[in-house]
């Protein structure tokens, strides 16, 4: 049995209905993290692009800057 590349569904426009849902629910976690945010839209924005492009990996990324960015502003606080 010989697997479809990845390629194949760019070329085609074809891609499986549950990759298009879970595509979906990053982008909707995504700007639930990002809406309570005080942020440029601009930034915003790319950072909804970076998910769309890179879908996992870029919302993983999104998570941990978030967590780094909210640990910089309490140290901030408090200090």
């Amino acid at each position: 049995m010989v697997r479809p590349p990845v390629l194949l569904f760019v070329i085609l426009g074809h891609t499986p209905l549950i990759l298009l849902v879970c595509l979906l629910g990053l982008l909707y976690l995504t700007w639930v993290e990002l809406r309570e945010e005080e942020l440029e839209p601009l930034v915003k924005l790319w950072w909804g692009l970076l998910v769309f492009l890179t879908h996992v990996p870029g919302y993983l990324a999104l998570r941990i800057w978030l967590v780094v960015k909210r640990r910089r502003a309490g140290a901030r606080r408090t200090a």
